[in-house]
């Protein structure tokens, strides 16, 4: 990555930030050592999305699992844009609540849940539970958004690994709230 004008930039001249990040994708200084990041634009079969998501939600890396969805949102068919995207706001959702910021994350949640339901009715892609993702990000907006209100950001802060959704059946985390 180059720095000619001060900001990380890949080889073709995009901007792309080289600094280090936590799992829930907040910079670190320069040399601070970070959560691994997977590469952009990765090309995977919406299984293999779907897994790694999940697998990356489960470890607290909602940021992580965002980009994953992105890479499935921007590469994919243009008929299942609408699905990747609002996974990928959920899952950025999670993230920013998990950092503390419940307005912003009650917002993305809300705003991913309003995505997934607008799609074709019983239509369940790859094994994904809609209806219970929808549950999901509605009843943590629920509780995120009060805090808000206040603004009482810790009283907004959640685990993000505690909180994360099953991708595939029933929406909320296995002993999560909602079970």
């Amino acid at each position: 990555m180059e720095r000619s004008d001060g900001r990380d930039r890949d080889g073709a001249g995009r901007a792309r930030s080289a600094r280090p990040r936590d799992g829930l994708g907040r910079p670190l200084p320069y040399g601070a050592e970070g959560v691994p990041r997977g590469p952009e634009g990765v090309v995977r079969a919406p299984e293999e999305t779907v897994r790694e998501a999940q697998r990356l939600l489960d470890a607290g890396m909602p940021f992580h699992a965002h980009e994953v969805f992105e890479d499935a949102w921007k590469s994919g068919p243009a008929d299942e844009a609408g699905l990747w995207r609002a996974l990928a706001q959920l899952a950025v959702g999670l993230t920013h609540a998990a950092r503390g910021n419940a307005a912003g994350g009650a917002r993305l949640l809300l705003r991913g849940a309003a995505g997934l339901a607008e799609l074709p009715g019983g239509r369940w892609p790859y094994g994904l539970d809609l209806d219970g993702l929808v549950g999901w990000a509605r009843e943590l907006a629920g509780r995120v958004a009060p805090a808000a209100g206040r603004g009482d950001a810790a009283a907004g802060v959640v685990d993000a690994a505690a909180e994360a959704p099953r991708l595939r059946g029933g929406g909320v985390p296995p002993g999560g709230r909602g079970r």
